[in-house]
């Protein structure tokens, strides 16, 4: 069975003729490891897609399958189990906490963890390094870069060593050069064997993928599609 198995993903909004389908019988595979770019237009259900794949949002048919587990039939505590424990979330707007260090932000999801506050201190130091920002670690948002906020971002969605990584536009608040370097840290943690599903418009960011799965009004319009294509 591959990691992620969707199939046949349903997502209605409303109920009786005033319903809306944000998805329309979505099915799709990703293997451990991949880099998955998910493209579309805007309305096209990608970010819905996302949403799913996050145990955030209870499709209304099919399933989702991750590594063996069926997500939507585990109850509410086992789904923020899996969370914790398999998935890291990464959004355009950082969602830093403003009054929070870098260091304070990247601790956060250790905060229920059984680690000692020095040793979340020290983890979420090493991941601070680990994306680029060594020394950093005492700044507040508001004395960094769009650029290094992503970072401070990426850190956070990763210090508990998630198999999982998905991200929604990482890099639609930033400009060209800062978007290439963010995309080249992701490009990093994949090639690590971190598994990516990133929501991306930008042609440029999807080059990054190893495949790209492009929707179109909720429904699948292409399943392993190379950039190659989409440019032609």
């Amino acid at each position: 069975m591959s990691y992620i198995l969707a199939e046949n993903l349903v997502k209605k909004y409303g109920t009786g003729e005033a319903a809306v389908k944000a998805v329309s019988g979505i099915s799709f595979k990703i293997e451990s490891g991949e880099f998955i770019g998910i493209m579309g237009e805007s309305g096209s259900g990608k970010s819905t897609i996302l949403s799913i794949l996050g145990a955030m949002n209870s499709p209304t048919e099919g399933n989702l399958i991750i590594d063996g587990m069926d997500i939507y039939s585990l109850s509410m505590d086992q789904k923020a189990d899996f969370r914790k424990e398999f998935l890291g979330f990464v959004f355009q707007s950082f969602h830093l906490m403003p009054y929070l260090t870098a260091r304070e932000n990247v601790m956060l999801p250790l905060t229920t963890t059984n680690f000692s506050k020095k040793e979340k201190m020290e983890m979420a130091d090493e991941t601070l390094a680990r994306v680029g920002l060594k020394g950093k670690e005492g700044r507040l948002p508001n004395a960094l870069s769009g650029g290094e906020k992503e970072r401070v971002a990426i850190a956070r969605a990763i210090v508990n060593e998630p198999p999982i990584l998905l991200a929604d536009e990482p890099t639609g608040n930033l400009d060209t050069a800062t978007t290439m370097e963010v995309m080249s840290l992701l490009k990093s943690l994949n090639e690590e064997g971190m598994t990516i599903v990133m929501v991306t418009h930008n042609h440029e960011c999807a080059a990054f993928a190893g495949r790209i799965i492009e929707l179109s009004d909720g429904k699948l319009a292409n399943y392993d599609l190379k950039l190659e294509k989409l440019n032609a």
